[in-house]
């Protein structure tokens, strides 16, 4: 059954590994540097829900707001880049705009395979940004790329196990920001 599946899967997330994306987060927020959220597919969701979760949630820590922003979300632009210039360059297309040296990178992907996530993040590396991923399955070729890979290892096509797994992640992560105070961090 899928909820003994999500549970066992749980059960073995690397909490350290989700403890570093959390404090990336905070140095990123600290300092006033950007933080790029994208996907495809139920991940493009996910990004999505995370970001307004890390937007506006946060802000009752009376913490610095989070400079964040879903990649996956301005579909004139993501569709213009993939139509003019392939669909590899719907997210480096837009970072190329924006990201700069400190900002943080976060891609989500069950394969870790996606082409327009890869070529993200060879930009965000190229511009000295963080790196990091929500993966699932063995991690793919973004496991080894990012700086900060959090994996949910499952046998590959388990789509819907990894996407709910990341999605309790980012509430994780999320709460853990959203319980920071001024000055105590």
């Amino acid at each position: 059954m899928h909820f003994e599946s999500v549970r066992r899967v749980l059960a073995e997330v690397q909490v350290h590994a989700v403890r570093r994306l959390v404090d990336i987060f905070r140095q990123a927020r600290d300092r006033g540097a950007f933080i790029y959220i994208a996907g495809n597919g139920g991940s493009s969701s996910t990004a999505s829900h995370w970001v307004n979760d890390l937007g506006k949630a946060t802000k009752r820590s009376g913490c610095r707001p989070l400079k964040v922003m879903c990649l996956s979300d301005n579909m004139s632009w993501f569709s213009a880049l993939s139509n003019d210039e392939g669909y590899e360059r719907a997210f480096s297309g837009q970072l190329e705009n924006f990201a700069n040296p400190g900002d943080v990178l976060t891609c989500i992907s069950a394969s870790g395979n996606s082409p327009n996530l890869v070529r993200a993040v060879e930009l965000a590396r190229s511009r000295k940004l963080t790196t990091v991923a929500l993966l699932g399955f063995d991690g793919g070729v973004l496991k080894g790329l990012v700086d900060e890979p959090v994996c949910v290892e499952t046998e590959k096509g388990r789509y819907e196990l990894v996407e709910d797994v990341h999605s309790a992640i980012c509430h994780a992560a999320t709460r853990c920001l959203v319980a920071d105070r001024p000055g105590l961090n």
